[in-house]
């Protein structure tokens, strides 16, 4: 069976999915990056290999904020950032998509897509109050799993206004809403509205959400975020079945075009990895120059300006 690979590392977690020819999923994992893009992924490649075998690579795309170290690392077909990833994965599932809103665990992205082209697009990587990590620290703060705060979300009677520029005055507000009394389903209403309010102001600012609109990231899970967005916009918000893991497909759809693939093979998920850094100091540049090692080997090596070092990689 031939096959593509996708995948988005992000700061927070790494998604990797497997698709047939047709764009269908075969594979997916979602897991914490924890800070180690590189054990993540061979974790992943791991635990896939393990399920499907040394299935046959056709193509390998990667996107998020480690896209680039991902190619290092796995040898990828096409390398794309995330705006143009989401757009293709949610135009390969609903063709007549018109606004993707899409919030992660760091970052919050808002897409426009006029006949199938992305015309505009905004993206906040700034304000952590509107991110899937706020969320997580709130839920835990509050004694609850992430998992169970969209339900606390809608059963709220009244929610209670959390002001959501920030995380500090967010946090405070909550703390002082709990003090005057209001019970937890207010609270939590109050801070899916507060963070609904935060992305519109942040990222909407006039551009035109129109219908259909495809609700994706880790955040699309809390049934709270998604009834606040309609209610605040009175629009239905459509979460697809893999609402978080939508960058690694739209990265793998984009490989299938590859003809000859990059795909370093299944054994790098036995390799010993590992990263390494210096300073170049031929020139006033002084360029950081980070590497992968293989053991002893250098495999990559990036961030000089000049390419001299990139040039010199195993």
């Amino acid at each position: 069976m031939e096959a593509y690979l996708g995948i988005d590392v992000g700061s927070v977690t790494t998604k990797v999915v497997l698709i047939d020819r047709h764009g269908n999923v075969l594979w997916n994992s979602y897991n914490k990056t924890m800070g180690q893009p590189i054990k993540a992924i061979q974790s992943a490649f791991s635990v896939l290999r393990r399920d499907v075998g040394d299935i046959e690579i056709r193509g390998v795309g990667t996107t998020g904020s480690g896209r680039k170290l991902a190619d290092y690392i796995v040898g990828a077909d096409q390398i794309k950032n995330e705006i143009t990833a989401h757009a293709v994965s949610a135009i390969h599932l609903i063709p007549n998509v018109r606004t993707i809103v899409e919030i992660g665990g760091q970052d919050s992205k808002l897409i426009l897509i006029r006949n199938g082209v992305v015309v505009d697009f905004s993206m906040n990587t700034v304000c952590a109050a509107g991110t899937g990590s706020f969320l997580e620290h709130q839920a835990t703060r509050l004694g609850m799993a992430i998992e169970e705060l969209g339900n606390y979300a809608l059963a709220a009677s009244s929610p209670a206004r959390i002001a959501g520029r920030c995380t500090v005055f967010a946090e405070s507000d909550m703390i002082h809403k709990q003090q005057m009394g209001h019970n937890l389903e207010d609270i939590v209403a109050g801070l899916c509205d507060a963070l609904v309010r935060n992305y519109l102001n942040n990222l909407s600012r006039g551009k035109e959400i129109s219908d259909p609109v495809i609700f994706q990231g880790g955040v699309a899970a809390n049934p709270g975020i998604k009834a606040s967005f309609e209610r605040e916009l009175g629009k239905e918000f459509i979460v697809p079945h893999y609402y978080p893991i939508m960058g690694a497909i739209g990265a793998a759809l984009l490989s299938r075009n590859t003809k000859h693939t990059r795909f370093r093979g299944w054994s790098l998920s036995e390799k010993q990895l590992s990263t390494s850094s210096f300073y170049c100091s031929d020139c006033p540049n002084a360029c950081g120059v980070m590497q992968i090692n293989d053991c002893d080997a250098v495999i990559a090596r990036w961030g000089d300006t000049c390419g001299k070092w990139g040039r010199r990689e195993g």
